[in-house]
């Protein structure tokens, strides 16, 4: 998978710029607040339809204008493939792969191969459950539509299961009916995303601990393991175990929307035991772990874009990283930086063919 050609219209700092791109490395290099982040948030909103970092779509339009415009020209397998993202204010987002429009935006997803490591990824082990599950998710919607589907069925089903013990309350009435169609419903899709998760983490973990292995020496030992209420219970026993505490609380308080990723070093969580370093190698890692998963999957070399990398990690451990990509002879790859003599000094030592890009 490569990304040929470029074009930013009205897309938050850039009013109309078109850039030509290298098959191997892309460095974009400039001072910060040119928009060296904005064209790497923009490879990745023509892959998932929507920004890493803001996915409200009125907030990435140019101040002062009414709509944006991502356009971007691909070789995929051998073949051609233009994509285009749009938005205008009051109107809904359009995709359009070689100028055909998706009825659904869900069904471009898996389209480009892409991952990113960003320094927001820190939230990954920082923050609450609900941002490890969507990492989880998006590697696996990646390669796999009717886990994407499932999941926003089981959504839509958990949103109006919620609605309904919230009518209960509100009308001081029960029917016990009427929930069983949502907890059958919820029990169906619910067990097969548990499953397919499950599938999942048995594939990912090794990738992990193998990765990390690779950037640390082989000084210490990761794992990642796969946390939910499902693993020792099954998902109808605990919807009427909890259904009189539902009632109370207005909401399904157990399902594979509670399940969590546990990341370890050492066997103790990476969160309160490891230092800055370790935390980020274990991030990259994750990261790494997800192209090797993809490479398997999809047998074509995803594009990874790594943002803002040399100001979050020393020189060493970012030549090591290039290093590491280098000897895999990965695909396209995208790196931002603030100083361009530094990133041509990394680069240049790894890779034979890159193309610096000034912003």
């Amino acid at each position: 998978m490569q990304l040929t050609k470029l074009q930013l219209i009205n897309y938050k700092y850039f009013e109309d710029v078109s850039i030509d791109l290298d098959s191997s490395v892309n460095c974009l290099v400039g001072n910060n607040g040119v928009g060296k982040t904005t064209v790497l948030d923009s490879i990745y909103h023509l892959a998932f339809g929507k920004s890493y970092f803001n996915p409200i779509s009125r907030q990435n339009i140019r101040h002062g204008e009414d709509f944006f415009m991502i356009d971007g020209n691909f070789i995929n397998n051998g073949k051609q493939d233009n994509i285009t993202v749009s938005f205008k204010k009051t109107e809904k987002k359009v995709i359009k792969r070689n100028n055909k429009a998706y009825d659904k935006l869900s069904d471009h997803i898996g389209k480009i191969g892409l991952v990113i490591i960003s320094p927001t990824d820190k939230d990954l082990i920082k923050d609450g459950s609900e941002v490890r599950r969507k990492f989880m998710d998006g590697v696996i919607s990646q390669n796999d539509p009717d886990y994407l589907k499932c999941l926003i069925d089981y959504q839509k089903v958990l949103s109006q299961r919620n609605a309904l013990l919230k009518y209960f309350a509100a009308n001081n009435t029960f029917q016990s009916e009427t929930l069983a169609v949502y907890d059958e419903q919820m029990v169906y899709l619910g067990e097969r995303i548990f499953n397919k998760r499950k599938t999942f983490m048995s594939q990912y973990a090794p990738l992990l601990a193998e990765r990390y292995s690779m950037i640390s020496g082989d000084h210490e030992k990761v794992s990642i393991t796969y946390s939910s209420q499902l693993e020792n219970t099954g998902f109808s026993e605990l919807l009427k175990h909890r259904q009189q505490k539902d009632l109370q609380l207005q909401y399904s308080s157990v399902g594979i929307h509670k399940d969590d990723l546990q990341m370890d070093l050492g066997g103790y969580p990476i969160k309160k035991f490891g230092s800055q370093g370790q935390q980020k190698s274990y991030l990259i890692a994750l990261k790494f772990a997800q192209y090797d998963l993809m490479l398997q999957q999809r047998r074509s070399k995803p594009i990874l874009l790594l943002d803002d990398v040399f100001d979050k990690l020393d020189q060493e451990r970012v030549s090591q990283l290039i290093r590491m990509i280098a000897a895999d002879k990965m695909g396209q790859l995208f790196i931002s930086d603030t100083d361009p003599e530094r990133t041509t000094s990394v680069v240049k030592d790894n890779v034979k063919q890159f193309k610096l890009i000034e912003l």
